[in-house]
């Protein structure tokens, strides 16, 4: 009988050369993917900005470029612009805003979501105006969810910020602050079918310069508010948009805020309205912890030892006349030599007692404090009975 040999079955190299030949269809499909998604990206842009500048807003990028590949979208801006056209109280006034680059990127399996790094410095200025206004940073970006559309949300952070007015080519501090985060999102609004803006503000290091010295000690902030009766997104002048929330029943409620500066806290909640002459209404409860520390950072206790200006007077005590204040202490002085600058020394401690006669006693992150109304009746400000601002109407 004769050996028969079987010759070895030959193994299918199909197994073999099948996983890589899909990855490689995959890798293909994706890089055309992507290529076709970049080449969408001006197309996509130029759509955005044509219904921005319909809402009054021009964007324009003197070099755009797209990067990114496999997996996200780089879109890289330099010397970026944006004018904002009928914004202001005065519809014919434009302000155009200057950034050295802005550098947008986004997944490209989740276009919505976008973030955004900003390069400083950025200036502002009135159309065809030198700038009236420098501005700076260390580390800008943010965060948007929701475009092309109405944003759901979106997210501002700033650190190492500096804000310059110009004038002749000079520079004049106005504001700096070591970090600051801005988040606004929307949310169902007070009645069936209304929308509102949920906000927070923080602030870390921050001072303002030519406001009150008071704001040129460093402070921080955090600040929870809720905007009701914002109809639309539209460009409008101030005064009219203020006209419309007021229309709407809107409000401004402080959900709730806090500062802190050195060892003064302060916290506060509220509501405030517009009436129908654009004046605000409403009422802040606050506590304050340090409240003795607060009237010489006021410069009540220094301005009652140079004399009271009328103009303070007109807001405290309405029909006292500054003269008549001065002649007082000059009497007192000649009756009794040391009277009246005894008086003038011992003013501000009497009116830190009436400010803590005005409130009652509270506890605030462990200190003693003072809980007190802070009242706006039409545009006045009332510490308690005392007036101590006007604001003029917004509309």
């Amino acid at each position: 009988m004769s050996d028969m040999t079987i010759a070895p079955r030959r193994r299918s190299r199909f197994g073999l050369y099948f996983m890589p030949v899909l990855v490689l269809i995959a890798a293909v499909a994706w890089t055309g993917f992507w290529f076709f998604a970049a080449s969408q990206v001006g197309v996509q842009a130029d759509a955005w900005r044509a219904q921005e500048a319909r809402a009054g807003r021009v964007y324009d990028c003197a070099n755009r470029s797209v990067a990114g590949y496999p997996f996200r979208l780089e879109i890289r801006c330099a010397d970026p612009s944006v004018m904002l056209v009928e914004q202001t109280a005065s519809p014919q006034t434009s302000f155009v805003a200057k950034l050295a680059e802005i550098l947008v990127v986004a997944q490209i399996y989740d276009p919505k979501l976008v973030i955004a790094e900003f390069k400083g410095p950025a200036t502002l200025a009135e159309h065809g105006a030198p700038p009236s206004f420098a501005v700076n940073w260390s580390k800008g970006r943010s965060s948007v969810v929701g475009l092309p559309a109405v944003p759901q949300r979106a997210s501002l952070v700033f650190d190492d910020l500096t804000i310059d007015r110009t004038a002749a080519g000079a520079e004049t501090p106005l504001a700096r602050a070591g970090h600051v985060e801005l988040h606004g999102r929307q949310i169902d609004g007070p009645t069936p079918g209304s929308q509102a803006i949920e906000t927070v503000l923080q602030i870390a290091g921050g001072t303002l310069q030519d406001v009150h010295p008071l704001l040129t000690q460093p402070f921080n902030a955090d600040i929870h508010a809720r905007l009701n009766g914002l109809k639309d997104y539209s460009p409008k002048p101030w005064p009219q948009r203020f006209r419309e929330i007021q229309a709407a029943n809107g409000s401004v409620e402080i959900v709730q805020s806090r500062i802190e500066q050195g060892d003064v806290v302060s916290v506060a909640a509220g509501t405030l309205r517009l009436n129908a002459q654009g004046r605000i209404e409403g009422e802040l409860q606050m506590t304050v912890a340090g409240l003795e520390r607060v009237i010489p950072a006021l410069g009540i206790d220094k301005l009652l030892e140079d004399g009271v200006p009328q103009a303070t007077l007109d807001r405290v005590a309405p029909g006292v006349k500054s003269q008549d204040i001065s002649n007082l202490f000059g009497a007192l002085n000649r009756a009794i030599p040391g009277l009246g600058k005894v008086i003038q020394q011992n003013a501000n401690a009497g009116l830190t007692a009436t400010i803590n006669s005005l409130g009652t006693e509270a506890v605030l992150e462990g200190k003693k404090a003072r809980s007190f109304p802070l009242r706006f009746a039409d545009g006045a400000v009332f510490l308690g009975p005392l007036k101590v601002a006007q604001i003029p109407p917004l509309f």
